[in-house]
């Protein structure tokens, strides 16, 4: 999700910050994720403007791209309820788009490639400014998680184990081998578009609160961005909400992949926390590392290898999720054999059995699914 102000904002010091991530609700979570529409029959982009304004709905609105909007959940205490909550406007959305449209939940337009129509907006025109035609190629969504954790410290702990295990969660939700109807070859080429913006990809190790604050004033101060939303890494801590926003995942075709994928990452970091709580969490590893395992992620999705990040050992990647899997499954009721089967089977093989041409269709007629 990607904001800007046209005034640049003063980001909080790090004793605001603190409170700010001190004050949520423990265990809570809220979803946002990204969707384009479409003309039937053609399947290629069409302006989202009288679609947004046909729900009416403030949890439905624009984004960047013309073609594109989002769907923002509450807060919930539980993330089963916020799934629900964005079926529940997935449908007004399928709704509003009347016959001759239809909305599809696609990382990349699976037969488009290279710039596209922004939105109408002050916001839009501010970040072309900035940004020149890479902006115009931005037409890309994801699933974001908020979680929260009641706690400023735990919340750093936190944000260092998930930004060792992005490489993992990147190739579980790997969902867009397709641009400009070719397969690229990978199993998510999404960030690979997002990459031609700064900030993208693994984020930076933050030592303390201090640091956030100091570098977040630093580029606003020289005014490299407006304010706090254009950190645009895969992982955040968002200054508005008070919570750890994981961006790093592809958005999926249907709901139901989305309630697995997310029920997953809830509880993984419910571990994580309790893993803090007891001094148990190792120590954030390089960039660079990561950044490796990212590449392969992309490329091969679960059918790939990663290497340990303080070993160097390769593992299947099948294996590091499943690992993962067994930390998360205690807190996780009901289990987690939904997310295990998309290990198995993972979703972009039956993306990529369809072909780009009948992919868009297909999307289109499981998008409530």
């Amino acid at each position: 999700m990607i904001k800007a102000k046209s005034v640049p904002v003063a980001p909080p010091d790090a004793g605001r910050l603190r409170a700010l991530f001190a004050g949520t609700v423990a265990g809570t979570v809220g979803l946002e994720e990204e969707l384009l529409v479409v003309h039937r029959g053609s399947w290629l982009p069409a302006d989202a403007e009288a679609v947004v304004a046909g729900v009416g709905d403030p949890r439905v609105k624009r984004e960047l791209p013309a073609c594109q909007l989002e769907i923002a959940t509450s807060v919930h205490a539980e993330v089963t309820d916020a799934v629900e909550e964005l079926r529940t406007c997935r449908e007004l959305v399928a709704t509003a788009c009347g016959p001759d449209l239809a909305a599809i939940a696609a990382p990349v337009h699976p037969l488009v490639d290279g710039p596209t129509a922004l939105s109408r907006t002050e916001r839009a025109a501010g970040l072309a400014a900035r940004y020149r035609e890479v902006m115009d190629r931005q037409l890309v969504s994801s699933l974001q998680m908020h979680l929260a954790f009641g706690d400023a410290d735990c919340t750093l702990a936190v944000y260092h184990a998930l930004r060792d295990r992005l490489p993992e969660l990147a190739a579980l939700a790997a969902a867009s081998p397709f641009a400009g109807g070719r397969d690229t070859g990978l199993c998510s080429v999404r960030p690979v578009v997002a990459s031609q913006l700064p900030r993208q990809g693994v984020p930076p190790i933050i030592a303390s609160w201090e640091q956030y604050a100091d570098d977040l004033a630093w580029a606003v101060r020289g005014g490299a961005v407006a304010d706090a939303s254009e950190w645009w890494w895969e992982l955040r801590p968002h200054t508005g909400y008070g919570t750890l926003e994981l961006r790093v995942l592809d958005v999926q075709a249907t709901v139901d992949r989305t309630r697995a994928i997310t029920r997953f990452v809830h509880a993984l970091v419910a571990g994580f926390a309790d893993l803090h709580h007891v001094g148990n969490l190792e120590p954030p590893a390089p960039s660079w590392r990561i950044a490796e395992n990212r590449w392969s992620a992309l490329r091969d999705g679960v059918g790939g290898e990663l290497l340990d990040l303080r070993s160097g050992e390769a593992r299947p990647t099948r294996r590091c999720l499943h690992d993962l899997i067994d930390i998360a499954e205690p807190y996780a009721p009901g289990g987690l054999d939904d997310v295990r089967a998309m290990v198995e089977h993972p979703p972009v093989d039956e993306l990529r059995a369809l072909g780009p041409n009948r992919v868009v269709p297909w999307l289109a007629e499981t998008f409530t699914a």
